[in-house]
């Protein structure tokens, strides 16, 4: 039996799933789950134009603040975040920033954003990649863009380690129909709020993980809208992220920008002076 490796349907310039080739979107991308979230974020922008609409993946370009960004929507979860990162990657795109909601296990109230360090990876997709022991990080410089953009927006927001599941409903510790509950989710909420992790959502993980296996900077913020803890749920703060993470686009190129100028290749602080 031959071991030569099969040619992948998306090795062409024009992606097999989003749709998009080179020069189609910029190397700053935006990635929220939900497809009606892309046109959200780019009405806060100055300009945008439709790219592609394809499945689940809806693709738009335009400018924010006088800076060249795009957005891409991933679906739900790691499998078909998974394939966002690959083709983005294989077509230029460097920078990526998911933008999504989520439900917190610590005390936080609705409406307020969560800037993710890092994630547990309960999902599935990135471990076809890598070990389990592999690490799921924020790209630093990623990180304190989404800081920056919220301290300039004064928006409240918080720090932590996240949690990407697979499931929204018993992955979550969420019961399934008919009351399906494994019983090995009965403390698994309180397991996590002992270890400080701050949320729950389902693609973080993924993105993060492709991210440093292929060079890329990704990193991720997120609107509550549900407390796992007290049981409120509100549908707030969108807006707030997806103005966030256009904001660390435009900080990032600045801070490219000044990286070129100086000859370095990171970001540190007595740069920016």
């Amino acid at each position: 039996m031959s071991n030569k490796r099969c040619t992948s349907p998306d090795s062409r310039d024009t992606q097999y799933h989003i749709q998009c080739g080179r020069d189609d979107l910029t190397p700053y991308v935006l990635l929220p789950g939900d497809p009606q979230r892309v046109l959200k974020i780019a009405s806060l922008w100055d300009t945008f134009h439709e790219v592609r609409n394809h499945r689940e993946f809806r693709s738009v370009r335009g400018k924010y603040e006088g800076r060249d960004i795009s957005c891409v929507s991933t679906g739900i979860g790691s499998p078909s975040a998974g394939i966002v990162v690959e083709e983005l990657a294989r077509i230029g795109c460097h920078t990526l920033i998911r933008v999504g909601s989520t439900g917190v296990i610590q005390d936080i109230p609705c409406g307020d954003l969560i800037i993710n360090t890092g994630s547990v990876r309960f999902e599935g997709t990135s471990k076809d990649y890598v070990c389990a022991e592999y690490p799921a990080l924020s790209h630093y410089e990623v990180i304190l863009s989404l800081v920056e953009a919220c301290e300039r927006l004064k928006y409240a927001y918080h720090l932590g380690i996240g949690a990407t599941t697979n499931s929204f409903f018993v992955g979550q510790a969420r019961e399934g129909f008919n009351g399906y509950f494994p019983s090995r989710y009965r403390s698994f909420i309180e397991d996590l709020h002992k270890a400080k992790i701050l949320n729950f959502e389902m693609e973080t993980a993924s993105v993060l993980t492709l991210g440093s296996l292929f060079g890329l900077r990704a990193g991720a913020i997120c609107a509550v809208f549900a407390n796992r803890v007290t049981g409120e749920f509100r549908v707030t703060g969108e807006e707030k992220a997806g103005k966030a993470a256009s904001e660390a686009v435009k900080i990032l190129q600045e801070w490219d920008e000044r990286k070129r100028a100086m000859g370095k290749n990171w970001i540190y602080p007595s740069l920016l002076q």
